[in-house]
């Protein structure tokens, strides 16, 4: 696929292009165009930490609006599979009915490829979430991300035999260098409309709180299954929080989809 830059780079882009003529034309003003390049390259590295923007390319943060008019709510699950908590985790959903998508790690679904494939055969998305998901990522160059997103998209695909649609980087990190490979692998930037931080916060209250409050239709929630915190008994927050949430949602009458669901 062709890449389509968006607004935003385009509009970068051409300040580069002024600056160079600018440095041309007025060779004794370099001192002002190097500035001027120093805080726009200043404004690009902060819309890159800022995980539900899309000044960087297309991002998908809340479900496509006829999936919100059909009641329907994504919850998200990353940085598994995991050993431990994954299993606990489709147990809940089973019990429930419910389905969610899994932002697996390339790495870790090698390591456990069984625990991959049984999360595909219940019937949930496996979804990219890097090979190596190193916390760096959001300085790599086309190579990097090639092989960051390139790896874990055939690890994936191998695993479940089928190739994964959406891409999460970690914590929603990234630069203008990942959009156009995204584009060209047929991937979907996917971040979050909440989240409830429940890799630091063994409170699972306070957890259940962040992800409910004003929660509505077409929300996409994101919980972690890897790297989950533990509550003062051991367990980790997830397992508390998840069929609390699930009850809620269907008090609220909200129905649990995958993002291909909702954006089929």
């Amino acid at each position: 696929m062709r890449w389509r830059p968006s607004p935003f780079i385009v509009l970068c882009a051409a300040l580069h292009l002024l600056a160079l003529g600018m440095w041309i034309a007025l060779p004794s003003q370099w001192p002002w165009v190097l500035l001027a390049l120093f805080l726009l390259h200043g404004v690009i590295a902060t819309v890159g930490l800022l995980p539900r923007s899309n000044w960087l390319g297309e991002n998908l943060t809340r479900l496509p609006t006829e999936s919100a008019a059909r009641g329907e709510i994504a919850i998200t699950v990353d940085d598994g599979p995991d050993p431990e908590v994954t299993p606990l985790i489709l147990a809940i959903l089973r019990e429930r009915g419910a389905k969610a998508t899994f932002f697996c790690i390339g790495e870790r679904a090698a390591a456990y490829p069984d625990l991959c494939r049984a999360i595909a055969a219940a019937g949930h998305d496996v979804e990219n979430h890097g090979q190596r998901h190193r916390k760096h990522t959001s300085l790599f160059g086309p190579g990097g991300w090639r092989r960051e997103v390139g790896d874990g998209q055939a690890t994936l695909a191998a695993l479940t035999g089928r190739t994964p649609q959406f891409y999460r980087p970690i914590a929603g990190l990234r630069n203008p260098f990942l959009d156009p490979l995204l584009q060209r692998l047929g991937l979907r930037l996917a971040s979050w409309t909440r989240r409830g931080y429940d890799t630091q916060a063994g409170d699972s209250d306070q957890v259940y709180a962040r992800l409910t409050r004003d929660l509505a239709a077409g929300d996409i929630l994101l919980l972690h299954d890897g790297n989950a915190a533990r509550m003062p008994d051991g367990r980790p927050v997830i397992v508390d929080v998840l069929p609390r949430l699930l009850d809620t949602l269907a008090a609220s009458k909200l129905t649990t989809v995958t993002l291909r669901q909702a954006c089929e």
